[in-house]
């Protein structure tokens, strides 16, 4: 595996990996343990918006992922009132368990308040969005090679000057910013992509975990499942 780009949530690597087992990892990014609010008590609600509302906004608010037991939960309480001008209630009023302090909740005016108690437990993205840790994908990495045909095709790193760059000549600057393919060329002779097992992984964390973690996750996810199904069919 070769790291090609690691930036706050995001990163980036490159290898090769059969496809098919690729997308399996993907896919065991639904199975990741992940921690978010599950139900939530509303005891005063003077605000515009009805308690359905808010409540589907707590279950969004990323949370600093916890590993508890089955059926433990963790509670959070918010209690809030308006002032003059009104207020914008945030994630951070739940607390430090908020990956997040600025995403808003709800706006209160002068007098009107707010009070609530909320449930915090562990699911899986298979069961509900809110416990999915982040988006996770992978695309072929392309083989560029350029004849002395296609070394005058300067046009190619003036619309690309992520993948190439042009110095007396047409070179590639960095493949793993090419999304083209040789349909994409058919107007620049001299081009030729191919595609291999090489493949590059884009990860984006929501914040609950670490983007390294959630690949790692993944993969004893999927070998746990795997290891269920081969129980079943002894």
């Amino acid at each position: 595996m070769e790291l090609l780009k690691k930036s706050g949530n995001e990163m980036s690597f490159k290898g090769k990996i059969d496809i098919s087992l690729a997308n399996a990892i993907r896919r065991s990014v639904s199975q990741i343990s992940v921690l978010a609010i599950q139900e939530c008590d509303l005891y005063k609600n003077d605000s515009a918006l009805y308690d359905e509302l808010i409540a589907h906004r707590l279950g969004l608010i990323p949370l600093k992922n916890q590993k508890l037991k089955a059926g433990e939960v963790i509670e959070l309480k918010l209690k809030a009132k308006g002032k003059e001008g009104g207020i914008e209630i945030m994630s951070g009023e739940l607390g430090d368990l908020s990956v997040y302090s600025d995403m808003p909740i709800v706006l209160l005016d002068k007098g009107q308040e707010i009070e609530i108690v909320a449930r915090a437990g562990v699911g899986k993205g298979a069961e509900h969005a809110k416990y999915i840790p982040g988006l996770m994908f992978y695309r072929h990495f392309p083989n560029i090679k350029i004849s002395k045909e296609g070394e005058s095709q300067k046009e190619l790193a003036e619309l690309f000057p992520k993948a190439f760059e042009f110095t007396n000549k047409l070179k590639v600057k960095d493949a793993s910013e090419c999304n083209l393919d040789n349909d994409d060329l058919k107007e620049y002779p001299g081009i030729d992509i191919s595609f291999d097992n090489n493949l590059v992984f884009e990860i984006e964390s929501w914040g609950q975990i670490a983007p390294k973690d959630i690949f790692v996750e993944a993969c004893k996810a999927l070998k746990a499942n795997l290891g269920t199904l081969s129980k079943a069919i002894k």
